[in-house]
């Protein structure tokens, strides 16, 4: 999964995300990128996995909405992710949310690309 369009929504979500949550954002992404298989799920306990396992949803929501519409809806692949993704309680509602808003936008561009 690392030069994936999840992989790559990941890290452009990373690049944008680190001003509001530290440098090491774009590390711990990277580690999670690495410590797991395409298809694992990571432990959400780090930003940096929450990222990379929203990422990986996101990619499968935007495949699995492509074979229906050329172009799907970000707030539809979106609001899919958020109800699909299982919180990890350590990151609240609103902030999970503004998380995966970022990281779909960034698969979706990725993959329109």
């Amino acid at each position: 999964m690392t030069d994936s369009p999840a992989a790559r929504g990941a890290r452009a979500a990373a690049r944008r995300l680190a001003a509001a949550h530290g440098p090491r954002l774009e590390a711990d992404v990277e580690a999670a990128l690495h410590a797991r298989g395409p298809a694992q799920y990571a432990d959400p306990a780090s930003l940096g996995s929450l990222i990379v396992s929203a990422a990986a949803l996101a990619w499968t929501v935007y495949q699995d909405l492509r074979a229906r519409t050329e172009r799907p809806a970000r707030a539809v692949v979106t609001r899919r992710v958020r109800l699909e993704l299982p919180a990890d309680g350590r990151t609240s509602g609103d902030e999970r949310d503004g998380i995966i808003a970022v990281v779909v936008d960034e698969v979706v561009t990725d993959a329109e690309e």
